[in-house]
């Protein structure tokens, strides 16, 4: 009997977590379906389905510049990020140097301050490099969040991999370039999956330095259009239009996620544990 209290409760737990989750995202479709007064009804299941705010948006705003403006960003950004993490991993996980853990807190140590504390001087950096408005300016003020948290995964999966496979490979005249690509990444594919994929999802999303660094429709992201859209007026926000344009920015992520997360789980628990 207790037994199956404690299953009936974390059964409840589990719903509970659930629905917390996942309600504020199909509140945003069921409002994104309505239209005029329907919008400020209070509707669990919608009467009517209608898409007429998922076309508004393409066709009032630069919605679809905003969406590939974002791919963009988030594929440099991704690429950038596994590219830099996976070097600089392979130097700190396999090259023993003095200062070593000093530098890898170091660099965890850059992600902690917040946006805002690192705002005015990277406008001035990004204005000196004559980046401003354009979306290099976007993935160079990116990489401060994605690169160190994609170092410290890469390089606590890189510690946990057999000495032999590097041994072998340094035998047969391989250079620490071919180590790297060729003998460690096609075993670190669950580890570079989630930190490519948790670095697209932070520069798809985020808001602050991409609303300070840019100022024209074909450069903006989409966090930044859907934060510009306006109504007829003033004061009028178009909250169907918000709405779809929420849940189509949202979806991508959705499968992305859904279709990785094993590679994602394999790579957050990679050394976890240890025989």
């Amino acid at each position: 009997m207790r037994r199956l209290a404690g299953r009936a409760l974390f059964a409840l737990l589990v719903a509970l977590i659930v629905v917390c989750a996942v309600f504020p995202f199909y509140y945003a479709i069921v409002t994104s379906m309505k239209s005029g007064s329907g919008l400020f009804r209070v509707d669990l299941f919608p009467r009517a389905w209608s898409f007429g705010n998922y076309a508004s948006v393409f066709r009032e705003n630069p919605f679809a510049q905003n969406i590939w403006s974002s791919i963009v960003v988030g594929a440099s950004v991704v690429a950038l990020s596994l590219l830099l993490g996976l070097t600089a991993a392979y130097a700190l996980a396999r090259v023993p140097f003095r200062g070593r853990a000093t530098l890898l807190l170091t660099i965890l140590g850059v992600s902690m301050f917040p946006q805002v504390a690192v705002l005015s001087g990277m406008f001035q950096l990004i204005r000196a490099l004559g980046l401003f408005n354009h979306l290099g300016a976007l993935v160079f003020s990116y990489m401060i969040f994605t690169l160190p948290f994609t170092v410290w995964v890469l390089t606590t999966f890189m510690r946990d991999l057999p000495r032999e496979l590097e041994e072998a490979a340094i035998m047969d005249g391989a250079t620490p370039w071919i180590i790297v690509t060729r003998v460690f990444m096609p075993i670190m594919w669950p580890a570079l999956v989630t930190t490519g994929l948790l670095a697209f999802i932070a520069a798809w999303n985020e808001l602050l330095f991409a609303l300070t660094f840019t100022l024209s429709d074909e450069r903006r992201t989409v966090p930044v259009g859907i934060a510009l859209m306006s109504g007829a007026s003033e004061h009028e926000l178009p909250w169907g239009n918000i709405m779809a344009a929420s849940v189509i920015v949202t979806l991508p992520l959705i499968l992305l996620v859904l279709v990785f997360q094993r590679r994602i789980v394999s790579g957050l628990t990679a050394g976890a544990v240890k025989g």
